[in-house]
Order: structure tokens, then sequence, then C-alpha cells
């Protein structure tokens, strides 16, 4: 469907609005082209079989507390696993509010994810504030992972010598002698002081950037008045 005429509408805004439509197209034809690319990463990183810690499905339950391995995580299926990379645990006091806004969404479209990939949530923190967290929140329907204990974060990047954590995704497959390889990482910081990374990984700076104001300075919140 292309955008029509709207009733009302000057000449001015029409020119404007079909120059736009024009550069959308052509973004939509550059994350295209992009995620070819992306396809084409050679799959040669091993990586070690990291051991995480994890409840049960149901969230109301204490326990009992499971290792799970990265391989247990990739199972037999021959679907890929990905990780959102949850800034909470080491330095990270306090769950961080972007991170949380970017799995609220991931959590409500679960069941589409599942269909497709395996996926999960690791954070630093032990496995019990994290389960807690999973509670209030209401992430029913995702994987939650303690990585306490272990080199994932700062082997993968997203977590410094002092226990700074970094926002991201990271993508897991099996290489040829069946052994998890990483395929790819992406952080919200592409370079220093360069940000929006993963931001289509959330529908909610997209909605924003399609008003007037676009997303301005706003920030999320783990909670609002």
């Amino acid at each position: 469907m292309n955008i029509g005429r709207m009733h009302g509408e000057s000449e001015a805004y029409r020119q404007a609005r079909d120059a736009l439509l024009e550069a959308e197209i052509a973004l939509r034809d550059q994350r295209e082209a992009v995620a070819a690319q992306r396809r084409k990463l050679p799959r040669d990183t091993a990586i070690d079989d990291y051991v995480f810690h994890e409840g049960p499905a149901d969230l109301d339950l204490d326990g009992p507390v499971s290792e799970v391995c990265l391989s247990d995580l990739l199972g037999d299926s021959g679907k890929p696993l990905i990780v959102y990379q949850y800034m909470y645990g080491a330095a990270q006091n306090a769950p961080c509010s972007s991170c949380t806004m970017w799995v609220d969404g991931l959590n409500g479209a679960s069941q589409h994810i599942d269909r497709n990939v395996n996926f999960a949530v690791v954070a630093q923190t032990e496995i019990g504030p994290l389960r807690s967290l999973g509670q209030r929140r209401g992430w029913r329907g995702l994987r939650l992972l303690s990585s306490a204990g272990s080199t994932f974060k700062t082997d993968l990047n997203f977590q410094d010598e002092a226990g700074r954590q970094f926002p991201g995704v990271s993508v897991f497959g099996r290489a040829p002698d069946g052994s998890p390889c990483h395929f790819y990482s992406a952080s919200a910081l592409m370079r220093a002081d360069q940000f929006r990374g993963i931001d289509l990984l959330s529908p909610v700076w997209n909605l924003l950037d399609l008003t007037p104001k676009g997303r301005g300075d706003w920030e999320p919140s783990l909670a609002y008045d």
C-alpha cells in the first residue's frame, strides 16, 4: 500500500512525504542488506560451554535451582540461541531501566520468538534477585539465567574488569562438530559515545520516532507515576 494523498494536505506536505517514502524504502533496503551481510559471518568462533543457574519455569516457586550449560540451551532442534545480555549484577546494583523495557517487550513476543529460536535472558546477579524481578515484571514467557560465578559476561565484552555492565544481545549456534560456537554479538554501545546499537529490538523507541517530537531525551524508568 502506498500512502496516497490525504484530505486537506498541502502540496508542500505531499512533496515532503513522497521524498520521505523514498528515504524509508532506502532504509529498508539497507537493513535487509545488513541482515544478509550478518548471515554470512563465519561460524568458526569456538566458545566455552558456560554454566548458568536457572530456577523452575514457574516463577512463583523458589526452587530447585539447577545448573544448565550453554549447549543445553541450544538443545537438539538445530535452532540458534539468542541471549539478551541484561544489565544487573556485579557493579550494576539495580536493574537497568532500558534493559527492562527491552525485556518487557521481548516477554510479550515470547510465544512468537520461541517458534524460531531458543531465547534466554542472562544477568550477572544471583538467580534469586533475577527471578524476583521477573515475578514483579511478569516475565513468565522467558528463561531467566544467572551467569554469576562465570566469565560469560566478561569474555563476551558485556562486563568490564570493574564489573560495569553493558547491554546487548549474543547469538550462538553449533559448530560442525556439535560444540557451541559464537555467531554474533551486538551492544547498545556501538563505539565510544555512540549509542542506539540495538534500538530495533524495542518497539518503544521506534514508535516515538514516528511522532513530530521524536524520542527527544526521554529515557525509560523501572516505574512511572
